[in-house]
């Protein structure tokens, strides 16, 4: 089968679309025939040497996909070849055929093409396991998103108006912000002009946030800290402005607050499998009811992979960029 490999870390033109074997699914798992992968800001770390799977893992990248089951392995029930399914991954996405435990797979939501539900499985269950089942976001809470425009921010905006929330978000552009809007944003701040500390206060009348999902870490710990609402929650799960930042305790004390760290990838596959399971159960109905959707910016073939990451690298982007088989 054809995959896209890393021969050496580096620049998006090291990435080679090549032969490989294929895969032959264990216990507990199944091959699928990948119809799309989408692409995370996760796999330009690894292809940067910065992120590498998990020990056991494929060494492709890619956390996502959709495609049509093409092989069972034993112990697996209640899934048939050729079923329409999508799934989570701990790597192996930019590839012709995929392993998948049987845990982290989900059917294609009705109302969504078999290629942009590649756009669905890691932005869904990133956002509903920090904001939901981690920081337990309520309604007529207020929800403050980070990069509202991105894949995580887009499904994170749609998800937190859905369960009732007020939703604010930071974005670079009036476009990207108009189109948060357009997703059921309430609080618009363009991070390049405005403080979002400041705007956030003055929109709820001084309250804060009671929880904020955060992929830029130590550069805006301190703001966020800030930020939060009494008993507010902070879920970082990314670094984008570094790892290591300043920490205040007695801010923190004041609001009564938390501060949590979270990834997704390195999980267990049983916990990875009780999200996608409450994923299920909570989300796809609002899918299948058109109340939220999958956002694709950009759909390309496999081998212009490097294509694909220049746009993530370079934050044109408006939702999630897919590859195609």
């Amino acid at each position: 089968m054809k995959a896209i490999t890393l021969p050496k870390f580096g620049d998006e033109d090291v990435m080679t679309l090549a032969d490989v074997p294929d895969p032959t699914p264990g216990r507990g798992e199944v091959v699928v025939e990948v119809a799309a992968a989408g692409i995370n800001r996760a796999d330009l770390m690894q292809r940067q040497g910065f992120y590498p799977p998990p020990p056991g893992e494929s060494e492709i990248v890619g956390l996502e996909v959709s495609g049509r089951i093409a092989e069972l392995g034993d112990g697996v029930g209640g899934w048939q070849v050729g079923d329409e399914v999508c799934a989570l991954l701990a790597g192996g996405g930019y590839a012709e055929r995929v392993i998948v435990p049987v845990g982290q797979l989900l059917p294609v939501p009705a109302g969504v093409s078999l290629v942009d539900a590649a756009a669905l499985p890691e932005v869904v269950c990133t956002v509903w396991s920090n904001v939901f089942m981690v920081a337990g976001l309520k309604r007529a809470e207020t929800l403050l998103v980070h990069g509202g425009s991105s894949g995580i921010g887009t499904m994170a905006i749609q998800l937190g108006h859905a369960f009732g929330a007020r939703v604010a978000t930071t974005a670079g552009s009036p476009d990207k912000l108009a189109a948060c809007r357009a997703l059921g944003a309430d609080i618009l701040i363009n991070y390049r002009d405005q403080d979002f500390v400041d705007e956030l206060d003055a929109a709820t009348d001084g309250h804060g946030a009671d929880v904020i999902l955060d992929g830029i870490g130590a550069k805006y710990l301190p703001q966020n800290v800030e930020a939060l609402a009494p008993h507010g929650r902070l879920v970082t799960i990314g670094m984008l402005g570094g790892a290591k930042g300043e920490l205040d305790l007695g801010a923190l004390l004041r609001k009564w607050g938390t501060v949590t760290a979270t990834g997704l990838r390195a999980r267990p596959r049983d916990e990875k499998a009780k999200i996608v399971a409450d994923v299920r159960a909570q989300v796809w109905p609002l899918i299948a009811d058109g109340r939220v959707r999958p956002i694709v910016h950009e759909r390309l073939p496999l081998a212009e992979a490097a294509r694909a990451h220049r746009i993530l690298g370079e934050s044109s982007h408006i939702g999630k960029v897919l590859l195609t088989t």
